[in-house]
């Protein structure tokens, strides 16, 4: 069973409980968002199994006892089969998120912490797991930006399966997004971010 560290609305731990008893009842607890870009001002997307719609290079729940830095090189290795130094990742912000959905008895309230690190290997070393994700997408910063701001209509990226890469053209519609959300302020930040970083 996965347990979760559990927090009050200050952020201060105050137990530890199951992850199905911490989405039952509400109860505050961590996530990391993990991206990965490279030098070139690439930002690195998953695109979900479940969806087919792009999100963080990964994410998941930070499990008790770890630190946000752990969660972060296991997920980024679970779900995309990269091991990377996540003692360089970048802290960029830390998000409030609470989402319900009652005829689920599914209720989300986390502390959404947003890493970014830089990625060092190339397209045939992504070990994809596909129960998750479909593939990975490798979009320029800059041209996502400007896409997600409505300046152009669609980008080519790149997209990489556990066998194959190919081009694809990505438009706003692509992205995962909640019902309350729009895709410029759930990701701008972040391709900002990779953008100064990298001054591409």
């Amino acid at each position: 069973m996965e347990n979760l560290d559990i927090y009050d609305e200050y952020m201060n731990k105050v137990g530890t409980e199951s992850r199905q008893t911490v989405h039952e009842r509400g109860l505050w607890h961590k996530t990391v968002h993990c991206w990965m870009y490279d030098d070139d001002g690439n930002a690195y997307f998953q695109e979900r199994a479940d969806s087919g719609k792009l999100y963080t290079t990964a994410s998941g729940h930070v499990l008790a006892g770890e630190t946000v830095r752990d969660a972060f090189r296991r997920e980024i290795m679970e779900e995309i089969g990269v091991d990377t130094d996540a003692s360089n990742a970048m802290p960029l912000q830390i998000g409030f998120w609470r989402q319900d959905k009652d005829e689920k008895n599914w209720h989300d309230r986390a502390f959404a912490h947003v890493y970014m690190n830089k990625l060092s290997i190339g397209f045939t070393d992504f070990h994809i797991q596909s129960d998750e994700v479909a593939s990975v997408v490798r979009v320029p910063a800059k041209d996502c930006v400007d896409l997600l701001m409505g300046k152009i209509p669609e980008i080519t990226a790149i997209r990489m399966t556990q066998n194959d890469t190919n081009l694809v053209i990505v438009n706003v519609a692509n992205f995962l997004v909640a019902p309350d959300e729009t895709a410029i302020i759930k990701y701008g930040h972040i391709l900002q971010s990779i953008m100064q970083v990298t001054n591409k």
